[in-house]
């Protein structure tokens, strides 16, 4: 028949622990894949931040010359005033 009560035991916890094996492998599979996508997601952000900062510069610069140039053309209409253009 199927053997003593020990071996049939026995091979229950080796049927067990496959399955255990199995699922153990299955999770570390998950992990590996969930640690890659994570290494994908701080690369973009690193990218991300680094686009950010250049943007910002660059804001920045624009903001700094329209600051001039209106500084210039109301300096120009300072000069056109009615007291200037008087005969």
């Amino acid at each position: 028949m199927g053997g003593t009560k020990g071996e049939v035991e026995a091979e229950e916890l080796r049927r067990r622990n496959g399955e255990l094996e199995k699922e153990v492998e299955e999770m570390r599979e998950d992990m590996m894949r969930m640690w890659r996508r994570l290494q994908v997601a701080e690369e973009a952000e690193e990218r991300l931040c680094s686009q950010l900062a250049e943007l910002e510069a660059e804001s920045l610069h624009q903001a700094r010359d329209y600051h001039s140039r209106i500084l210039f053309l109301l300096d120009q209409l300072s000069r056109l005033s009615p007291s200037a253009s008087s005969p």
